[in-house]
């Protein structure tokens, strides 16, 4: 019996897409890899729809490395609305919660330094977060009660960068994974003593991709079927860069592809491991292309994620 032949072409890159307005990250997936007719993709990190900005969607091969940019650090310009509170926490939904203090500058600033580091902070009730196997904001919409646990996260910096009046606040923040930028903004409004939601956000830095990097779906669209063109697409490498690298020989590829072991005890060995210790990941290299994801341990590497293009 044949195997049943995939539908589109093995692409294998990044695409550092910069989302739009009201597009959710499943439909901007879907719509990258219509555009290139990819036979495979997957995103780097959800982004809600009413925020704009950089998502990362890994084509091919390229999926394989998705994790090493959803554990990146990330980097948000949002505007916080001071005032009112609604139930998403962002301009799509119902306002819940009313006030009339307009926190001054001054105070913002005094605040500030206690959401920096790593702190406890509760996720929205209208997110993607998984409860018993369903999606928090499904159960919401169904009716149901939820409760949200705290999780720790990491605040690296938060700056005020404008007042456009005295209703709003612009703010820049670099955070690590998992942090909830509409929640910082409903908590930071309690801090000042009033409510708040978000009214604008957007991501601008994820991983190693920054804004330089992205390309709108009207610009892919425009360069995707085009012969001798990159389809704007970044290479499979341009995820790992924050990871140790090791060059090996075409014999020691070729074992690695097969799933078994490099030993390296040699003298010749030791320049290259010689920053690394038991349980570090590397990415092997053949040349200038990546050919899997290994783990050092014991004198020898091993293969965790093997890249076939």
């Amino acid at each position: 019996m044949m195997a049943k032949r995939k539908k589109g072409d093995p692409i294998h890159g990044w695409v550092v897409l910069d989302k739009p307005e009201g597009m959710g990250s499943t439909d901007a997936v879907s719509a990258v890899r219509r555009t290139l007719n990819a036979q495979k993709a997957g995103h780097g990190g959800t982004l809600d729809p009413f925020a704009t900005g950089l998502l990362p969607i890994a084509l091919g091969e390229a999926t394989k490395t998705v994790q090493y940019v959803m554990d990146g650090a990330k980097s948000y310009r949002f505007t916080l609305r001071f005032g009112v509170e609604t139930d998403t926490l962002d301009p799509e939904g119902e306002a819940i919660e009313t006030s009339e203090i307009r926190p001054d500058d001054a105070a913002i600033q005094a605040a500030i330094p206690g959401f920096l580091g790593e702190i406890d902070q509760i996720p929205p009730a209208y997110s993607a977060i998984k409860m018993d196997g369903k999606r928090a904001y499904d159960r919401v919409r169904a009716g149901e009660t939820v409760e949200m646990q705290p999780r720790r996260v990491r605040i690296d910096a938060l700056r005020l960068i404008g007042r456009p009046d005295a209703d709003h606040a612009v703010f820049d923040v670099d955070c690590g994974k998992g942090t909830y930028i509409r929640s910082l903004g409903r908590d930071l409004a309690k801090v000042l003593g009033t409510v708040g939601s978000l009214t604008a956000l957007r991501r601008t830095k994820v991983g190693p991709f920054a804004e330089n990097q992205a390309i709108s779906l009207d610009a892919l669209a425009q360069i995707g079927h085009k012969p001798g063109q990159s389809r704007g697409l970044l290479a499979i490498e341009a995820a790992l860069d924050g990871i140790p690298a090791m060059v090996l020989s075409e014999v020691e590829t070729v074992r690695l592809r097969n799933g078994q072991p490099v030993p390296l005890l040699r003298k010749v060995d030791l320049a290259r491991i010689a920053d690394l210790k038991d349980g570090d990941e590397v990415v092997a290299f053949c040349g200038e292309e990546a050919v899997a994801l290994a783990r050092y341990g014991k004198g020898e590497i091993r293969p965790v994620r093997v890249l076939n293009r």
